[in-house]
């Protein structure tokens, strides 16, 4: 049991806008126990900075926890040697090489092309119309999964998403998880006669030439990971800009 300080939050405030809480506890409990999701939560950014590196007391490596559950025993849940094999065989992909000399242009262009389709309606929800697209496209690029809609990526992304944070054991968001797992499951399997008769720069692309066993390019790879975090990251830049 935490011997840190216990903070009690209400789940499904904190689901809908967990901002409030994280503020008070960086006020009051920067290191809490919260029972209601049976974890010790570091809330300031310098202690969760130099904490993580201490992977003998905060190993990524947790054989119980949600996303090796949900998402299979992916580099984002392995320390040390076995993080860094999984990472250089994906570095091709994303090297910045391959960023200044494939993506920035691939990237630029599906920018392009939805702001075009933008401009005429004179105002829009830049998060949902812009972020959402943009980013969506860009990751079915860069993991090689060009084979889904972008309406496809982005829902089964923050479905994982929510999946990894379903500390309250929803069965539906579980449910949801799983199902966007399976599509990614089915979207890989078309995509790897496609990109072995036709390389490319994409992740599964670089993992495959680079002799990663079949199974690991699946959604127990890297795969998943870049698709949930990346969709995550690039959609909450823009999530309060309008125009």
């Amino acid at each position: 049991m935490s011997n840190a300080r216990h903070f009690d939050i209400d789940v499904a405030a904190f689901w809908a806008d967990p901002y409030p809480d994280l503020a008070r506890m960086r006020r009051e409990a920067p290191i809490a126990f919260v029972p209601q999701l049976g974890s010790t939560i570091f809330t300031r950014r310098d202690d969760i900075f130099s904490q993580e590196k201490r992977i003998d007391v905060f190993s990524s490596h947790q054989p119980a926890g949600l996303m090796n559950t949900l998402m299979g025993h992916n580099m984002m849940r392995k320390d040390g040697d076995a993080h860094m094999k999984e990472r250089a065989a994906m570095f091709p992909a994303v090297s910045p090489r391959t960023v200044r000399d494939t993506w920035s242009r691939q990237f630029q262009a599906h920018a392009d092309r939805i702001l075009d389709a933008l401009a005429p309606m004179g105002c829009a929800d830049l998060c949902k119309a812009f972020a959402l697209p943009l980013s969506a496209e860009c990751l079915k690029d860069i993991t090689g999964l060009t084979n889904m809609r972008f309406e496809d990526m982005d829902a089964w992304s923050q479905a994982m998403i929510d999946g990894i944070a379903n500390y309250a054991g929803n069965k539906e968001i579980e449910a949801r998880c799983h199902a966007a797992t399976a599509g990614i499951d089915a979207a890989i399997d078309d995509m790897i006669a496609v990109v072995t008769k036709h390389p490319n720069t994409s992740i599964l692309s670089v993992l495959l030439a680079a002799g990663q066993p079949i199974e690991s390019c699946a959604p127990t790879s890297s795969l998943r990971s870049p698709a949930a975090r990346t969709s995550r990251a690039m959609r909450s830049r823009a999530r309060s800009g309008r125009c």
